[in-house]
């Protein structure tokens, strides 16, 4: 199979939409009246941007489980929401590509389905990453950036602010003045700065703009001139590895960026992991009666 036919483009969405729409309301939500799952949901797999972790990991899992009637429909991480909330709000059926931390979980009651051949890993983690050279040209900053971690409760207050309507950077502050002894810890010791300048890549995930926003106020309040940049996975790694971008909160890890963590080995410093317990997989609404991937496959 090649996998590259398996993922289609943002018109997609569109496809998808109408098929979930054709759906009677009078119908069961966890079959749709269809004679499986996949004739419910035109066998599509809603998706983000097609150069992240996860959609490499979903391309393995229709692979490993044999989906051979399986798309992957690639988009954006608010065109998957906005794919979840009508299809949610109607109780249609809808499979998307999920990770937590992610505030959808608590908006929706979801479920990961199961993946007993391990296309997803286990448990991930989120690491800091940085150019090499970070700590002799920037010691101050690489000495805050390998002391961050927080919890996923932490960073799904402001994941869920934000999705309520405030901007990331008033989330983001209102977080920081909250939590002044969270950030004394992450700064115990640091020098204050005089303008040195600094740059962080992130990719376009609810939880890596919460973290990149709350790093950009702490490191600004030492006294950074601080620039972010918002790129897909595979820019975002480059650009640490070349040097462009000195830093980035977002590498997911071991498996979600194994791709790019080993082609560039050893041009970037792992600076340490900020939090533990992160997942990915294949994620739709409880009140769908499948408990598994292997359910795709009927």
């Amino acid at each position: 199979m090649n996998l590259a036919k398996k993922i289609t483009g943002l018109g997609a969405i569109a496809l998808l939409s109408i098929g979930l729409a054709a759906c009677g309301s009078d119908e069961d939500a966890g079959t749709a009246g269809a004679g499986s799952v996949g004739e419910s949901v035109k066998y599509k797999i809603t998706g983000i941007d097609p150069g992240a972790g996860i959609m490499e990991a979903t391309e393995r899992a229709i692979t490993d489980y044999e989906l051979d009637k399986w798309d992957l429909v690639s988009g954006s991480g608010a065109a998957m929401t906005a794919a979840l909330k009508k299809a949610y709000d109607a109780e249609k059926p809808i499979i998307i590509t999920g990770w937590t931390p992610h505030w959808k979980f608590a908006k929706y009651d979801l479920k990961y389905l199961e993946d007993p051949k391990g296309s997803y890993g286990g448990e991930e983690e989120i690491h800091t990453i940085g150019r090499t050279g970070l700590q002799e040209d920037l010691p101050e900053a690489h000495q805050i950036l390998s002391n961050f971690s927080w919890s996923e409760e932490e960073m799904g207050e402001i994941m869920i602010a934000i999705q309520e309507g405030e901007k990331p950077e008033v989330a983001a502050q209102n977080w920081v003045d909250a939590n002044a002894d969270k950030i004394a810890l992450w700064t115990d010791g640091v020098e204050k700065v005089d303008g040195d300048e600094i740059k962080l890549a992130y990719v376009a995930w609810d939880s890596e703009i919460a973290s990149t926003n709350v790093m950009k106020i702490v490191l600004e309040d030492m006294g950074y001139k601080v620039t972010t940049v918002q790129v897909e996975a595979g820019p975002m790694w480059t650009a640490v590895a070349d040097g462009s971008a000195d830093a980035s909160l977002a590498a997911w890890l071991p498996l979600t960026h194994a791709t790019y963590s080993e082609k560039f080995d050893g041009k970037f410093e792992d600076l340490g992991v900020s939090m533990t317990g992160v997942k990915i997989g294949l994620v739709v609404p409880a009140y769908m009666d499948i408990t598994s991937i292997e359910d795709l496959q009927e």
